[in-house]
């Protein structure tokens, strides 16, 4: 009968050659961890290798995602489509086993893992999707939400300030089936981690009011088994195994060091880790008998063949919730959404408001949250500011589940549960802060667009406009740094009506995160024909235009700054210029039109241009040309009231109409 550490050294040999082979890798997590993962996924791990995305499947996030060859060895052994030759080829231009795990691109990956922390934050948000769908779907004897989220995570992702964050909020929601495993090695790239990382790991946790299981012997099965199940019985915390581990387990000369941390063991350490293993077999070969031992596929059918009878049995009890669950794993659109959303849309336009866009944003929450049940929202502790509740919104707490997070002033923490909530599936989540704070969440923001997930971020107060607070708190750069992220939408809407729009584009929008920038001051609502609202969903249209084929020049704006485009281009029409206001809500997703469109909204004959946007200007000469002119801010701001600080910075119809003369003139 084949032994623990048999199977377990089947993932260290196999993490070893693949390394070695791409003479690049992190070896010493895969072989440190190997025992730990081996009891997880042979004896406890629910999934189905046949069909990966079997819904009611445990969920397993390696967040030291540097120890890739781990999960891909485990994949791999466990009978996922990972066949040995993409082990081999670890690393390699348009594998399937890149560097670090990534979502949507291998088999069995549940998200993208590269940045330490935000796999574990990214769990928190698994666990809180777990539990919210449950209790909004679960009846007695159907538990059809029924699942853990497992979490791997090393001395990196403790040291990230993300893991505070999230792990603090865990507790405060006694998320009971996220269980962390804390391979505490105590060594990083650096060296031992004694000379800059000494926190008491297990009080700290103790304090996040965590189950804590303390001095764990990570290569000792039993005790993991031990763990596990006590870990299993906690309800109303989540847990954390601290377990005691060697980096480099097997590695004669390099294991227990950094030296194996970061870089591939050498030939011949592999040998001697190979001697000291007793693995007799070559490179990349697997025995049978180990193969038929970790192989998962006929357990995971059995399993998810019952839940599948449950779900038959339920759905002729609720056929209405079984229809429901289904529509939204399947990220289906509510019946009738497109008749509503016109509708809507059109009420807004016949009956004009001139209100913050911010406060626009909560009105369309308080129509689209009625008929998208699946919205799940937060803020960062600025809900009133933000404007992110609406009438039906229903706390989450330890206690009760609802639809809103107050997640805290943690906005990294926020940004990054929320991906793991869109990952989960059944949910849309939208999060919310001052433009200022997406600082803070950048790199989660950026995680988003790579694995092309739906999750709305709500910025607000976006701009000079936000008055007193002062250059702290006014976004000058922000807008245009965040519009050069690949595969983000981002909205600044001019008033209710665009507001809107931009609100039902990201929620039909199922492959990418949506950007909505908003403005704390109040807008006036533009007037538009029946073509002018379809245009809005193109990025960018024809909002006032002088009624001849013959122009002078283009005014082009966003948000707040398309009133003043408007008033300028009045301006401009009775001193004699002939001109055009272009409103631009969303310039990544004008640029996606046809060539055709693009130059019937700015036609590349008409050089005389002026971009107006309280931000950086740099950007906007993409469509201004070198001919144009851009009026912005390049400087940071200053506190002091809206309207001093908007003329001060040169946001008038006065310099507008002065840089068209000027512009004139060359």
């Amino acid at each position: 009968m084949l032994t623990h550490k048999e199977l377990a050294n089947a993932v260290r040999i196999l993490s070893i050659d693949a390394i070695q082979k791409a003479n690049s890798g992190h070896p010493g997590t895969p072989m440190g961890m190997a025992d730990i993962a081996e009891v997880l996924w042979r004896k406890y791990l629910k999934h189905n290798p046949g069909n990966p995305l079997w819904f009611d499947r445990d969920r397993f996030i390696l967040s030291n995602g540097h120890g890739s060859m781990l999960i891909y060895s485990l994949l791999h052994l466990t009978g996922y489509k990972l066949p040995i030759s993409e082990l081999k080829n670890f690393r390699q231009l348009n594998s399937k086993t890149p560097g670090h795990p990534e979502y949507g691109h291998t088999v069995g990956i549940e998200t993208t893992t590269g940045p330490l922390g935000q796999g574990l934050a990214n769990a928190v948000g698994f666990a809180i999707a777990e539990r919210t769908l449950a209790a909004q779907f679960n009846r007695s004897y159907f538990d059809i939400v029924n699942h853990n989220t497992y979490v791997f995570v090393g001395d990196g992702c403790m040291m990230e300030g993300i893991s505070h964050e999230v792990c603090s909020l865990a507790g405060t929601l006694k998320l009971g089936k996220l269980i962390v495993f804390y391979d505490n090695n105590g060594i990083s790239i650096d060296g031992n981690t004694k000379h800059w990382f000494t926190d008491n790991t297990a009080k700290r946790f103790e304090s996040y009011d965590w189950h804590v299981i303390n001095e764990i012997d990570g290569h000792n099965p039993q005790e993991i088994i031990e763990a596990i199940e006590q870990a299993k019985t906690i309800n109303d915390k989540p847990s954390i195994l601290i377990c005691k581990t060697i980096i480099g387990f097997g590695s004669p000369n390099k294991g227990g060091t950094n030296n194996c941390h970061g870089s591939p063991l050498g030939e011949n350490e592999v040998t001697l880790t190979r001697k000291f293993l007793n693995w007799k077999y070559p490179p990349f070969i697997i025995p049978t008998k180990i193969y038929d031992a970790w192989d998962a596929k006929q357990k995971g059918q059995d399993q998810e063949k019952q839940w599948n009878e449950k779900f038959i049995a339920y759905s002729k009890k609720y056929p209405k919730l079984a229809t429901e669950f289904s529509r939204r794993l399947d990220s289906g659109i509510p019946k009738n959404w497109n008749i509503i959303t016109k509708n809507f849309i059109n009420n807004l336009q016949s009956n004009p408001l001139d209100i913050a866009s911010r406060k626009a944003s909560q009105n369309t929450i308080e129509i689209f949250g009625n008929i998208v049940p699946e919205l799940i929202g937060g803020s960062a502790d600025l809900t009133p500011s933000n404007l992110t509740m609406w009438s039906g919104s229903n706390p989450i707490n330890k206690n009760q589940e609802g639809n809103y997070i107050h997640y805290g002033v943690r906005e990294f923490g926020m940004t990054a549960i929320a991906n793991g909530i869109a990952l989960h599936g059944g949910f849309i989540p939208y999060t919310s802060t001052f433009l200022m704070f997406s600082e803070y969440t950048r790199n989660a923001i950026r995680m988003a667009s790579l694995m092309k997930i739906r999750h709305i971020m709500i910025y607000t107060h976006d701009s000079i406009g936000l008055g007193e607070d002062g250059p702290t708190h006014q976004p000058v750069e922000q807008i245009s740094n965040l519009r050069t992220i690949p595969n983000i939408n981002l909205w600044r809407p001019c008033d209710q009506v665009e507001s809107a729009i931009a609100w039902k584009y990201a929620i039909e929008r199922k492959h990418g995160p949506s950007i909505l920038i908003l403005s704390r001051q109040n807008l006036i609502q533009q007037q538009r024909n029946i073509d002018q609202l379809k245009d809005i969903e193109r990025g960018g249209y024809i909002l006032k235009n002088c009624n001849t084929q013959k122009l002078d020049l283009i005014l082009i704006a966003t948000g707040s700054e398309v009133q003043l485009a408007v008033a300028a281009y009045d301006a401009l029409i009775n001193i004699g210029f002939k001109a055009r206001v272009v409103s631009m809500p969303s310039t990544d997703i004008f640029d996606k039109q046809t060539k055709c469109y693009r130059e019937s909204v700015l036609p590349k004959k008409i050089k005389t241009r002026i971009a107006i946007e309280a931000g950086i200007t740099n950007f906007w000469f993409k469509y201004v040309g070198i001919e144009g002119e851009v009026i912005g801010i390049d400087t940071f701001g200053m506190s002091g009231p809206t309207d001093k600080l908007f003329e001060l910075f040169g946001f008038t119809v006065d310099k507008i109409v002065s840089t068209a003369n000027k512009l004139m003139l060359k």
